[in-house]
């Protein structure tokens, strides 16, 4: 059971497994199917032995964590959990990525995928005839996998009486700015070399935005990343009065079906059109890396993170860029 469970730092360093997965291997989900513990994962349920509160407003203070070694072994995976949240709150990739390779590496080759025809036409075969074909071959350059990463400058002493609820707020804040960083890279990729149409006038109207998804013959527009200023202009339309989204996310579904996502490292002259079923691959290199073995500790002198992360365009017409006419 998990209350008898050994806690030790070597769950951290277990090749290709997270700390939860190496703990669930010792503490199996499936023992607890029909109990009160159905629905918590292994490292919940060693918040629970431990009686470690993590949120709401009787959350337990940073060194209820360090009340016993084993339960600090809890900490770094605490600290990352609240990590990944933060940026998975400010992340732009689940709306424009089709597909996710992790590699083992500093820089991958990944594909291009294109027509021998321009036409967009369905087209019969003649006996005899060669077929239309699809083209698959390595890109031409090859992608960096870039680290991305912070520091949050916090001895032990300063944060050891601090709220675990206010202490999350902190950490998933500043994982935020870094989600932010890696939007702007995913919007990068997409935007060099991408065909473009430009709006009728200066002025941004309802029409430029249907003509823009229209334009996109090769595929299905599910998405359009705009800067905060866009996203402004186009909520201001007549027409966008009746829409529905998440604004408190930054996502909003015009009456078309293509969700308006807020991005605010794009410029306001420019919106980016994807088919999020074939446009980006994001290349992993790592996922979340916080120092386990400085975390356990209590001579804490800081909470450095980063991940490893680069992005390959897939299929180039599943990318169109729309321009602002500038007046």
């Amino acid at each position: 059971m998990y209350n008898n469970i050994t806690l030790e730092k070597g769950l951290y360093n277990i090749c290709g497994k997270t700390f939860t997965e190496a703990l669930s291997e010792l503490d199996s989900d499936a023992e607890y199917v029909g109990t009160e513990l159905e629905g918590l994962d292994a490292f919940e349920r060693q918040l629970k032995r431990f009686d470690i509160k993590v949120s709401g407003a009787n959350s337990d203070r940073v060194e209820k964590f360090f009340k016993t070694t084993q339960s600090a072994i809890l900490f770094p995976e605490y600290v990352r959990r609240c990590l990944k949240a933060g940026m998975d709150s400010a992340s732009v990739l689940p709306h424009i990525v089709a597909a996710t390779t992790y590699v083992d590496g500093v820089d991958y080759r990944g594909v291009s995928i294109t027509k021998s025809d321009s036409s967009g036409e369905v087209k019969t075969v003649e006996a005899g005839a060669e077929f239309p074909s699809t083209k698959v071959t390595n890109a031409e350059s090859t992608v960096s996998i870039l680290k991305y990463g912070r520091q949050i400058q916090a001895v032990y002493e300063v944060i050891r009486k601090q709220r675990l609820d206010l202490f999350g707020v902190i950490l998933k804040a500043t994982a935020a700015q870094v989600s932010v960083n890696i939007n702007n890279a995913a919007a990068a990729v997409l935007y060099d070399g991408a065909g473009s149409v430009e709006t009728a006038s200066s002025a941004l109207a309802y029409s430029d935005l249907a003509s823009f998804w229209a334009s996109m013959e090769s595929g299905n527009m599910t998405a359009m990343l705009v800067s905060p200023a866009m996203m402004a202009d186009i909520l201001a339309l007549d027409e966008m009065k009746d829409c529905s989204g998440d604004l408190g996310n930054g996502v909003v579904t015009t009456p078309y079906g293509v969700k308006l996502v807020k991005c605010p490292g794009l410029d306001k002259t420019y919106a980016i059109g994807v088919d999020g079923g074939s446009a980006l691959e994001a290349v992993l290199g790592s996922d979340i890396v916080v120092d386990s073995d400085r975390l356990i500790s209590t001579q804490i002198d800081g909470i450095t993170f980063s991940i490893n992360v680069g992005f390959a365009k897939i299929y180039p017409a599943a990318v169109s860029v729309l321009k602002v006419k500038q007046a």
